[in-house]
């Protein structure tokens, strides 16, 4: 299938606009690359019901929260989502991210619960995914607090955001908690250095690259670290039965999705239901463009469809 029209639309002018790639720059100025582009794809003002920061502590220092409430969620207990942005452990924040978790919010009828991760080169692995579970922990346990279900949380993130959402998954197994009902996996990275199919015929120009991704990699992991660690390549995992049931969204156009089918695959060889949807003509990062692509926001409703489904089935 052919790649959306408005899609190539914008690749053409990144194309011409000869700017640096990422991996070209200092991380501080990827970031705010990386800010400017979501404020010219993303829809400005969703209505929300609530939005609320607060810091809590972490085992690097305090970890940063943003707290969106649906329009009408009252106070009462609702579901929650635990959401971690993408940007390669590198680049990326709770305002990159910030018209996606509204749209999450409404349309799931949660409260959706944004984790500002520590980020690389500054802080290396497992530095956010250590974050991400602390994050997750304190959640669960000041459900009350914050109007949230206990018994009803998802994780859910976007590429790197993705990894740390299975990555979360896998230790609380490990740890025998939090219980998480489902994960959304927005084009996951879920194996270091894939040397997949689609990593090497999809590599350049279709908006996340390669050489980007390496470049992200060298920034996030420590030499000499075992990239079969599932705590960077969930894909590794020589275990993944008893994991929460997962919806993992794939683009046709990006990199890496092939792994995040393989990890779909995965889970469901291993008893854990798995549900995996392609968008066939969009690249990475689509759901952060649903200003500009109509599919972003189908995909974006397909995905709370499953959240919905899956918080029906809390007890």
């Amino acid at each position: 299938m052919a790649l959306d029209a408005i899609v190539k639309g914008l690749l053409d002018q990144m194309a011409a606009d000869l700017a640096p790639k990422f991996w070209e720059l200092p991380a501080a100025q990827g970031r705010e690359v990386y800010r400017a582009m979501a404020q010219m794809l993303e829809p400005p003002d969703i209505a929300i019901g609530k939005c609320e920061n607060l810091s809590i502590p972490g085992p690097g220092g305090q970890i940063k929260l943003r707290i969106y409430s649906p329009v009408a969620g009252g106070g009462d207990a609702l579901p929650a989502v635990v959401f971690f942005h993408g940007g390669g452990w590198v680049i990326g924040d709770l305002d990159t991210h910030d018209a996606l978790c509204r749209r999450l919010a409404n349309e799931a009828s949660a409260r959706v619960v944004a984790v500002d991760y520590r980020l690389a080169p500054e802080h290396k692995f497992p530095a956010a995914a250590d974050d991400a579970f602390a994050a997750t922990q304190w959640i669960e346990e000041n459900a009350t607090t914050l109007s949230i279900d206990p018994n009803c949380i998802a994780v859910a993130g976007d590429s790197a955001g993705g990894n740390l959402a299975a990555v979360v998954c896998q230790m609380a197994k490990q740890k025998g908690g939090p219980q998480i009902v489902i994960q959304l996996l927005i084009y996951p990275v879920t194996q270091l250095r894939a040397k997949t199919i689609s990593m090497t015929a999809l590599a350049e120009g279709y908006f996340l690259e390669k050489q980007t991704m390496d470049w992200f990699f060298d920034q996030y992991v420590p030499s000499g670290i075992d990239i079969s660690d599932w705590r960077i390549s969930p894909l590794a995992a020589r275990d993944v039965s008893g994991l929460p049931r997962a919806y993992i969204v794939t683009a046709g156009f990006d990199p890496l999705k092939d792994e995040g089918k393989a990890y779909a695959d995965k889970l469901n060889l291993a008893g854990v239901a798995a549900f995996h949807i392609e968008y066939p003509t969009m690249v990475h990062g689509f759901f952060n463009m649903s200003g500009v692509l109509p599919t972003a926001r189908e995909a974006i409703t397909d995905a709370t469809k499953a959240l919905r489904q899956a918080f029906g089935n809390c007890k």
